[in-house]
Formats: C-alpha cells, structure tokens, sequence
C-alpha cells in the first residue's frame, strides 16, 4: 500500500522554476474575486438580447476544454430499469409565456401529454395564459418537468418546429438556473445550446457569454477548483501512472508521449516515484503536445513546462530531457516525437481522442490516423482516459438525450462537493463545462469538437489499428480507490474486462484502459 500510494497524484502539483520535491507538491493559491462582485455565466434571456449581424448562416460555439468520455447510448453498471436517482428538486419559479393565443394552448396540450399521458383533461379552451402551464406541472417533482420540458424543446428544435421550440424556451426562462440545484444549472447551459442551435440557420450569431474571456490566470485557477472537487483527473493520471510504471520497471531509457500534457503536472508524481527506484532511475524524455486552452492558462508555450519539469526532475536527480511538439493532435507527424532507438516507448491519450475528427468529418480520419501512427512506434504500452459518453454519430435527438443523462450525472457530483452558492463552482462550470455542453448541442460538422465515445466503440477502433488491450493490474484499482476515499461516497471504481470504470451511482462518467 505504501508503494502504491507513491503513484498517487495526491496535491495538485503546480510546477515553478525552483521545484523540488519538498515544495514542489505545495497546493496552487487561488485567487477569486470578493463575494460583493458580480460574477455572470451563460444565461438565457428575452429575444432582445440577441446580437445580429448580417453573417453567414452559421454558429460557431466550440472549445477544446473538458474536464474530461458504454456500450450503447446510455452507460450504466447495473440496473436496467435506470433512474437518475436524483433527489434534488425545488418549484419553478413561473413561466414566462403570456400569449393566450390558440398555438400555445397547443404546446401546452402537447407539453400536458408528454408528463400526464393522453387521459389528462386540463380544459385550454378557456382564457388561462401560463396558469396553464402551472396546472401541467402541479404535483410533478420538479426535475422531472424540467427534464420532459428540456426533451420537449429538443424534440421541437430537432423536428425544426421554431415556433413551438420558441414558446418551450419561454416556458423554460423561469425553470432554469445558473443558481439553482444540478439539473436547473445544467437546464440552463442546454437551454442555451438549444437557442444557439435554432439560431444557426438565419443570419444571426448568438453570442451569450455575458462576462469577457478569463484571462489566462483565471482559466487556470478554474481548472484547479474542478479538478479539486471532481476525481475525473486524479483518477486519469494515478491509474495511467500506475500502468506506464510497471510497464517500464526494467527499463533503463524511457520515452513517454503525452498528446495533451497540459501543464505536466501528471508527471511531477511519476518522476518522484522513479527517483526511488532501487538501482536508480531512468532517464526520462517527455514528449508533450499542446492545446490552445492550456497554452493560454498558462500563459505561454510548451517550454514553460519543459523546464518546470526539468527543474523537478534535477532536484530530483533523474536524468531528464523534454520534446516540445506544440501542435494539435491532427498535425502530429512521425518527425515531431523525436522517437529513438533504445528508448521504451509509453504514449499517453488523456481525455484527448475525442477531439479528433474521425471519418464522419474528414476524410484524414484524424482519429484513426493517430492511433495507426502510434501502433506504427510499437510502445510498450498506451493508455486510453475518455469520457464514457455516446455523442460521436448520434443524431441530434439522441445526443441531446446522451448529454442530459451524462451532464445530469456530473452535475450531480460536482453538487455534491461545494456549497450551491459557490461562486468558484459557478465560473468553474461556466469556463470548463458549460462550453463544452453548448458546442454538442448547438454544432455540427467540423464546428462540433466534442465528439465522445462509449469504451466499446474505442476497444472497435484501436483493435483495427492492431492493439490489443492489457488487462490493469490490482495496483491500479487500489491506488484509484485511494484517490475516491477524499469524495462523495457516491462515486465509485469498478472493473471490468480489464479496464477501470469511475461510477457517480450507476452511471459511468469516465474509464481508464491500457493497450499495447
């Protein structure tokens, strides 16, 4: 256990000029702005506040960030019969829809069907504007509207019903909240794609971000409050950790490929591991290539993290050379890895493969390119952390309902670790979450980076790319379990075929696998 625990990614290790293993694992200060500033987030508002511009017909709400990717549109460990188990829930605060005219009688009719069922007799023929809709929505738990409500405004949006998806947002303008518990902060952001998705076919860009871009400081301490208060990462980099030491025990050279190294930080607990490695450690060249969002948070280019690291690694007295491959993964070439002979070869794909494009947008399939280009190095392994999700070539109804259950689900857990009224949640949610949310619902295309898949749709691709996948030793489950001891009970790790799947409930938010 004590040996396991080393691999451990314990304290978020903010890397300076002057690392060393006593003050390199110091936890990041933060700082927010004071409790009487005003903090704003991605907010629905009246139609007046959209921003027209004579444009081409097309919107583009994308981001490269995710806090963090099931065999099947829905990924769940066991019960079938699944409910969300979801027992946050308060009243709506009212609707804003004041048209008594006969097409809204026949939303709410249809509205009224979809949570009674057919029988329900609510007369709309009388004058009644939204005490209408107060009547649909007595004596139903609160998210369960909101959700039918959400689904209702999809399937308008999907069947390109404008008029009827217009009223359902207004309907939804007093059931959602930035503010509120997990599915009404969350309604918020899809409610937000939803609009930014009708909008894309006219001549109008919406542009809602109410507040200006984070600096690049901010961005990074927005990071660090979600990976805090979420394990996806810790539980990323201590299994990957685990799997590329005891693949590379015996070896004296050793080349890790980290296709989005971010700000190194997983690598400052593995060079303190091996710096204890009895006969001595190895020497250790990391390649890293970059991203814009971490090279923005950062402030600067990839050398940034060279050298942190290679400060770290000094005071550590492990031998250390660092490539810099600043690049996307789409524009990675043989020639940019810098791989020699006599060097084992581990490759790292931390939640990162989703954002290739694959052969449903572009012809290069960036996605299985990558894959046979790394099989073409032979490493001595590779591990895969994606989020569990189904939302690559679903459709657009389907991948509404895919990214309400997952979202749902995170939302939910990162509830459960700060306080509703916290605004280092709220601006974390809006900078590392939210965007991604709006760029699944409201894109398509090339525009639509977030593009998941489930486990068994990655085992289909890299076996074809000549894979195979290697079974995660106990280690890894044990120093995963040790990470989920500091969060809510409700998470959990479970293992299956070889691979490691991190539970909120009964639904899987992300998974770990090793191939080689």
């Amino acid at each position: 256990m004590q040996q396991i625990e080393t691999y451990c990614f314990s304290p978020f290790h903010m890397l300076t000029n002057d690392a060393s293993p006593q003050n390199g694992s110091q936890t990041a200060q933060v700082s927010f702005q004071s409790d009487n500033e005003q903090y704003f987030t991605l907010e629905s508002s009246p139609a007046t506040d959209y921003l027209v511009y004579d444009s081409p017909p097309t919107v583009s709400i994308s981001s490269n960030r995710t806090p963090m990717s099931q065999l099947g549109s829905h990924s769940y460990m066991s019960d079938p019969n699944h409910s969300s188990d979801n027992t946050y829930g308060s009243p709506i605060s009212g609707s804003s829809v004041v048209d008594d005219g006969s097409e809204l009688r026949h939303i709410l009719r249809d509205f009224e069907v979809k949570l009674l069922g057919p029988e329900c007799d609510i007369d709309y023929n009388q004058d009644c504007p939204s005490p209408c809709s107060n009547q649909i929505m007595e004596g139903i738990p609160a998210d369960l509207h909101l959700k039918q409500a959400l689904i209702a405004c999809a399937e308008a949006v999907s069947d390109e019903n404008m008029s009827t998806a217009g009223r359902l947002m207004d309907v939804l303008e007093g059931m959602v909240s930035v503010f509120g518990n997990p599915i009404e902060r969350l309604g918020a952001y899809l409610l937000e794609g939803l609009r930014a998705r009708m909008l894309s076919s006219g001549s109008v860009i919406y542009k809602k971000l109410k507040c200006k871009e984070p600096t690049g400081s901010e961005l990074m301490s927005y990071m660090h409050v979600l990976y805090e208060i979420c394990p996806y990462y810790k539980f990323a980099y201590n299994s990957a950790n685990v799997v590329i030491c005891e693949a590379m025990a015996n070896e004296s050279r050793m080349h890790i490929i980290d296709f989005q190294i971010a700000q190194g930080s997983q690598w400052a607990s593995l060079i303190e591991f091996l710096a204890k490695r009895p006969g001595g450690p190895p020497h250790i060249l990391i390649t890293g290539v970059d991203d814009s969002d971490s090279a923005y948070a950062r402030g600067g280019g990839l050398e940034i993290v060279g050298q942190r690291l290679s400060n770290f690694a000094a005071s550590c007295g492990v031998p250390f050379e660092f490539n810099s491959a600043a690049m996307s993964g789409c524009e990675v070439e043989l020639d940019n890895l810098r791989v020699r002979r006599g060097e084992a070869l581990a490759v790292n794909f931390p939640y990162m493969l989703h954002h290739m494009p694959d052969e449903g947008v572009s012809t290069r399939n960036h996605r299985d390119r990558l894959l046979r280009l790394v099989k073409s190095l032979s490493p001595k392994v590779v591990t895969l952390l994606e989020q569990e999700s189904n939302t690559n070539t679903s459709a657009f109804l389907p991948r509404f309902h895919e990214t309400l259950d997952y979202y749902t689900a995170m939302f939910e857990s990162i509830d459960a670790a700060r306080p509703r009224d916290d605004k280092e949640r709220m601006s974390a949610e809006q900078h590392c979450v939210a965007r991604d949310i709006v760029n699944i619902i409201a894109c398509e295309g090339a525009e639509r980076l977030e593009r998941h898949e489930p486990l068994g749709k990655w085992r289909s691709r890299l076996m074809m790319a000549g894979f195979t996948p290697c079974r995660l030793s106990p280690n890894a489950r044990i120093a995963v379990k040790e990470v989920l001891k500091g969060y809510s009970k409700n998470f959990r790790a479970e293992e299956m075929d070889g691979a490691l799947y991190l539970c909120w409930k009964n639904r899987v938010l992300s998974t770990s696998s090793a191939w080689r």
